[in-house]
């Protein structure tokens, strides 16, 4: 190669051949070299410039280097969601001597105002909380019900359809997140809605950046929020998905954040909300009315669990999907010996690894989708799916040389937030919101600002399926926390946003925490599948399918690589404790105690979801 130097430049014209022709190149290079979009800033022309780069990522320099990042280590507190704002809501809460109970429904709120592509106050709301001072580990269903007028008649007679539908006011059950967050700070919080909610009312007064997922999601159902004339005056402008990076604002819903900080729950339920989710109904010929709202509340329940290995795992019960998550880790349990495999030993590199993993979840699903409803309104048989002799009757439907077809189909598509909490009392938090599909029901409810969510295509109208809809029922649900014991100690929040992939991504964080020794971060880095209940169709992270794509092709599987935005989006807290300090007594909280836990909280957080763990 030539040696140039900027001192000598008449070496380098002689070579090119004169003055002109250098002063020429370098003009010419100088014009090409900044890009249209310098900073990653759009343009009309290229409204998302990073989707257009091409470049190969970096590696870390310790670890497993595919790591996008450390785990965050703290010991006073700890709060991971998938918006960092969020994140840092809670954490605010936590060290102004809020518990992790406050953080969470913090957290949350927040949640409510900058992502109702996936949440809001009008949806739903489950939690599993481990109480420091009652040594337990609590669930709480927070699932709204059907309106008294749900009846199968009433969609396929009076609606003249087949099926719920998936859009407008007829498909919302009640909203049960408002009681659900009512329900937290009750019994477990140590602050009120003034308080967990004064993040979120300057957020959506002040208002927030636009970041890509968000504009991607807006941009996908702008249509869909068009055809509401509220929806398109909350969310659009002038009909139009706001710019990416844009400052969105929503001070409708500030107000209606402020009402319940004023009036509590009631606000919602009995209140001048409840009297414009009402109005919305009856203008858009829904049938929720009045007394719906004023007579839900939410249940504290039982959760349910399955030992993995020495570790107890724990998820909700019906209507939610969570003894999906806890049969197909039985399976994985008791079928390993039967076909001479060994997760651990073989990797995540090993196509045999994915076949195993991607038949259980078949069988698991297909006894979900036979299985779950409302508690309430049918006998499902948890406990007998749930026992591992149960789980070795299965064995043989598993062909280690070739695919199967599921025997049950189905499925939820949708999306969710998950976020986890942990305070310096040793308070645990799992929690799982959502409005299901993208931007819910696509039905805003003025004059707050707020989508109304879909759950109702949750519900069958099959005569002799146990989902059957019926007044004051609640729909099978997707949404699922997950939290793991350990000798009766809390050891692990986690949760994996992302409708129908929920189950199998639970499954698959477990085994990679417990069978390949991965750290809360590393086991959301490392690529995962999804698989279609009803398709038939294995999905698999790009890298994941360059992996074992075609070996999984040759046992039968019908594979086709994806993004991450198809396999949802994790957080996960795991808690470290020092043996070498005693065992602290619980004490009521306040400002002045800042001592830590006994011992240090780990946390990740998933890139595909723009989340953050945070701590201190």
């Amino acid at each position: 190669m030539l040696p140039v130097s900027i001192n000598r430049p008449s070496r380098l014209m002689k070579i090119l051949g004169g003055s002109c022709l250098l002063s020429g190149l370098i003009a010419a290079a100088g014009a090409n070299a900044q890009s249209d979009n310098a900073f990653g800033i759009p343009s009309e022309k290229i409204p998302n410039p990073a989707a257009n780069i091409v470049a190969a990522p970096g590696s870390r320099g310790q670890g497993w280097l595919g790591q996008g990042r450390s785990e965050v280590l703290a010991r006073h507190g700890m709060v991971a969601t998938s918006d960092p704002i969020a994140a840092e809501a809670g954490l605010e809460i936590l060290r102004k001597g809020g518990n992790a109970i406050d953080a969470a429904v913090a957290a949350a709120a927040v949640l409510d105002v900058t992502s109702q592509n996936d949440t809001g106050i009008a949806g739903d709301l489950f939690a599993l909380v481990w109480s420091a001072e009652d040594k337990k580990l609590y669930a709480l269903n927070s699932a709204g019900w059907a309106p008294a007028a749900w009846t199968p008649e009433y969609f396929t007679e009076h609606l003249g359809v087949d099926r719920i539908p998936g859009l407008g006011v007829n498909a919302a059950t009640v909203p049960g997140a408002i009681s659900g967050y009512d329900a937290l700070l009750t019994r477990f919080g140590t602050l009120g809605f003034q308080e967990t909610f004064a993040r979120a009312v300057q957020v959506a007064e002040e208002g927030w950046g636009q970041a890509e997922r968000r504009h991607q999601d807006l941009t996908t159902v702008k249509t869909k929020l068009q055809n509401d004339a509220d929806s398109n005056a909350v969310f659009l402008q002038d009909g139009e998905v706001p710019a990416l990076y844009s400052i969105i604002r929503n001070p409708d819903l500030a107000d209606a954040l402020r009402l319940i900080q004023q009036q509590g729950r009631d606000a919602f339920y009995k209140g001048p909300i409840a009297d414009a989710i009402v109005a919305k109904m009856q203008t858009d010929g829904g049938a929720m009315t009045h007394q719906d709202l004023a007579q839900f509340e939410s249940e504290w329940i039982e959760p349910i669990s399955t030992n993995y290995h020495g570790y107890d795992v724990f998820e909700l019960p019906p209507p939610g999907q969570g003894f999906a998550a806890l049969e197909m880790l039985n399976i994985l349990e008791v079928c390993a010996p039967v076909h001479d495999l060994n997760l651990g030993a073989l990797g995540p590199s090993n196509p045999d690894y994915w076949h195993f993993m991607v038949e259980a979840k078949k069988l698991a699903y297909s006894d979900l989708l036979a299985y779950n409803a409302d508690p309430l309104f049918s006998d499902v048989p948890v406990e007998k799916l749930l026992s591992k002799s149960y789980a070795a009757t299965l064995c043989g439907r598993i062909d280690m040389d070739l695919a199967t077809a599921p025997s049950t189909t189905g499925g939820l598509d949708g999306g969710t937030i998950y976020l986890t909490t942990a305070d310096r009392w040793g308070n645990m938090v799992s929690l799982i919101h959502s409005v299901f599909s993208v931007y819910g029901s696509g039905a805003t409810i003025p004059p707050y600002g707020m989508m109304l969510h879909n759950r109702g295509v949750g519900f069958s109208l099959d005569s002799t399926h146990p989902n059957i809809v019926a007044p004051h029922k609640r729909p099978f649900h997707s949404i699922i926390a997950g939290f793991v014991m350990r000798n009766g100690e809390p050891l692990m929040t986690f949760g994996n946003m992302g409708g129908s992939v929920q189950p199998e991504t639970h499954a698959q964080h477990m085994v990679n925490v417990i069978d390949n020794g991965m750290n809360m971060q590393m086991t959301t880095d490392a690529a995962r599948f999804t698989h279609g209940q009803n398709s038939n169709v294995l999905s698999l992270e790009l890298d994941l399918y360059s992996l074992v794509g075609r070996s999984l092709q040759a046992k039968g599987h019908t594979v086709r690589a994806v993004n991450g935005g198809s396999v949802g989006g994790y957080q996960g807290i795991l808690f470290s404790r020092d043996p070498t300090m005693a065992e602290p007594v619980f004490t009521p909280q306040s400002i002045s105690e800042d001592h830590p836990v006994n011992g240090v909280y780990r946390a990740g957080s998933d890139h595909r979801k723009d989340g953050a763990a945070v701590g201190w």
